[in-house]
């Protein structure tokens, strides 16, 4: 297997790129991965590691945040991003990692890679974490903001398809995100939303989840558009910091608090790394034929590593596959 891995997208490329991809390469002996991107530099950040699995593909453009996604795209056909993208379309790789533009990852991985035949509109979907100790996929979290309510079954497939090939869960429960958990509350794009969910065979629906039971381990997937996805996202992540920021402050405060605070230190490591869904990979985009994870602009090497084993996880897992099978009439 060999995942293509955007050398030059996020933050702290390219060194922490390669650096993420030696370690998935420790982690598993039969992965390959090319990097695209300065074929020199890439080489020497990783010397004589990676071996004859390590391989790279020189591209002499970049495509940065604060360009249209878009035009981009189409314009820098020599970008890290792009050439990456060739080499999945054109079967030379399985999957694809980057840390680059969400924008043009998504507008890229869409328009080269393709949809899932079936698929109206692809869809970022995160695993988060929940307070029983498995994953909830909150699909969507960005990648449409302005959704029609069939859409949204389509978001319910695909995380179930995901969760099926790559946490083993072989029915997963699906919530629609709504202001309530009657049947009744909601606007009129919820209500239809709720219908068409509650209505298809293929979903296990389980009816609406407030934001604040998103993490709780109830439902397997809860579904949104891309907008209130988003906002949920960033509310449950920014309610984390605030809460570790707290609690730092509160010890500060009390030398009998530190004390406690140095015998529960390796708990609060713990729990900062389970928060952290970043710290495990990405947000995996899908609806598009083959695997593709968005990692976090800010990854470091062990977020780089984590996305690309969770690509790997979604080639081994056949997601795309099954979900083309779940959209077949």
């Amino acid at each position: 297997m060999l995942i293509a891995l955007d050398g030059y997208g996020g933050d702290n490329a390219p060194r922490e790129i390669v650096s993420g991809a030696l370690a998935a390469l420790e982690n598993d002996p039969d992965l390959k991965i090319l990097i695209t991107g300065n074929e020199e530099e890439l080489r020497a950040l990783a010397g004589e590691k990676g071996g004859d699995r390590l391989l790279f593909q020189n591209a002499s453009e970049i495509i940065t945040c604060e360009e249209s996604p878009m035009i981009a795209v189409r314009t820098k056909k020599d970008s890290s991003l792009v050439v990456a993208l060739d080499a999945v379309k054109d079967g030379r790789a399985d999957g694809l990692v980057s840390a680059g533009s969400t924008g043009a990852v998504l507008i890229g991985a869409t328009l080269k890679i393709g949809r899932v035949k079936g698929v109206e509109r692809p869809a970022l979907a995160p695993a988060l974490p929940t307070v029983k100790g498995g994953k909830v996929i909150l699909c969507d979290c960005g990648a449409n903001v302005d959704c029609k309510p069939s859409y949204l079954v389509g978001f319910a497939l695909m995380a179930s398809a995901f969760l099926r090939g790559v946490y083993g869960v072989k029915k997963p429960k699906v919530a629609l995100l709504n202001n309530g958990a009657e049947e009744t509350k909601g606007n009129a794009f919820s209500l239809e939303a709720y219908r068409l969910l509650k209505e298809n065979p293929k979903v296990n629906f389980i009816g609406n989840a407030e934001a604040r039971d998103i993490l709780s381990g109830e439902a397997d997937v809860v579904v949104a558009d891309g907008f209130d996805g988003n906002v949920a996202l960033k509310s449950a992540e920014g309610t984390a910091n605030a809460v570790f920021k707290l609690l730092k402050k509160g010890v500060m405060n009390s030398f009998r608090a530190k004390l406690g605070a140095l015998l529960m230190k390796p708990v609060f490591k713990d729990l900062k790394h389970t928060m952290d869904y970043n710290e495990n990979g990405g947000a995996a985009f899908l609806g598009v034929k083959k695997p593709v994870v968005k990692a976090h602009g800010a990854s470091k090497a062990k977020s780089i590593c984590g996305a690309i084993l969770q690509c790997r996880d979604m080639v081994l897992g056949g997601v795309s596959e099954s979900l083309e099978k779940d959209l077949q009439v």
